[in-house]
């Protein structure tokens, strides 16, 4: 492989890991409030891109705004799951909330192929994302650039959030001890339903930029990102956003320049993320950026 060839896939590497990255945020936000692996988080990302498909194709929506709305229903939308799936179980057994949360998720996959049919839908791509620029002989597509920026600037949001808001400050309150925030006067209702609007949001936008990646939708798009994701979560020490965003990332560029390598191993790309989650874990439990946390009994 030449140099030229080694940058483009780089490139294309770093395109997917922070893809992956932005969606491992949502995961390891609630994860890290309440203890609670939200399994219909890839079909929450689902939701987002075919919300902002029918406000472009069904509603005649300037981009610009149907993605807007996109967003903003599908914030919306995870706010309502966690107080019809998730809230009255908060103090339940974990079991119950992980039951919860794949039956929630079967539901949105089931409805979403009754809702939005089975046959995949082509992703109306606007003409500035469909642009390829070359530098120096690589070529980039615009949205490879526009993903990695769109992820920096809401990571940076997000750590300013939580490290110099009250807000943020409320969350880590509820992270460390959920009851002696209450004990406290934290509105621990109010906390977790910003976390879940956040997430929802994050993975609204991570939808989004995946349609107009790969501009193709289906009803069952979200499982295997949404397991990649929530894998790259663990890689990186779930409950971490910094280590949502390395587990995403080094998960995306081992993925795809391992097949730039290797092409024969094709076929087996998506076999590269558990392979990596059993090194992590064998060699750090707690993920790379994760802290050893002790458990009352």
């Amino acid at each position: 492989m030449d140099f030229q060839t080694f940058l483009q896939q780089f490139v294309n590497a770093l395109s997917l890991g922070s893809l992956y990255a932005l969606i491992a945020i949502g995961y390891t936000m609630v994860y890290g409030i309440l203890r609670l692996i939200n399994f219909a988080h890839g079909d929450v990302f689902m939701l987002g891109g075919y919300l902002a498909f029918f406000g472009v194709s069904t509603f005649f929506m300037p981009w610009w705004l149907a993605v807007v709305v996109a967003i903003a229903l599908t914030t919306v939308f995870g706010v309502g799951l966690e107080r019809a799936a998730y809230r009255p179980l908060r103090d339940s057994p974990r079991i119950s909330i992980m039951i919860s949360a794949i039956g929630a998720s079967f539901l949105i996959e089931n409805l979403a192929i009754v809702l939005f049919d089975a046959r995949p839908k082509a992703f109306p791509v606007p003409a500035f994302f469909s642009q390829n620029l070359m530098f120096g002989g690589v070529r980039v597509s615009t949205v490879s650039l526009v993903i990695p920026l769109v992820t920096a600037l809401i990571l940076a949001a997000l750590l300013w959030i939580v490290h110099r808001t009250k807000t943020g400050m409320a969350m880590r309150a509820v992270s460390t001890d959920i009851d002696a925030a209450r004990l406290m006067a934290i509105d621990v209702n109010k906390i977790v339903s910003i976390t879940f609007a956040i997430g929802s949001a994050l993975a609204a936008v991570g939808g989004i930029m995946w349609a107009m990646k790969y501009p193709r939708l289906e009803p069952l798009m979200g499982i295997m990102p949404g397991l990649k994701c929530f894998i790259a979560a663990v890689i990186g020490g779930i409950g971490s956003i910094a280590g949502a965003v390395l587990g995403g990332l080094l998960l995306g560029i081992i993925e795809l320049m391992t097949i730039a390598f290797l092409p024969e191993f094709t076929g087996y790309k998506d076999a590269f993320a558990f392979i990596l989650l059993i090194v992590v874990l064998l060699v750090k439990p707690t993920g790379l950026l994760g802290k050893n946390q002790g458990e009352k009994v």
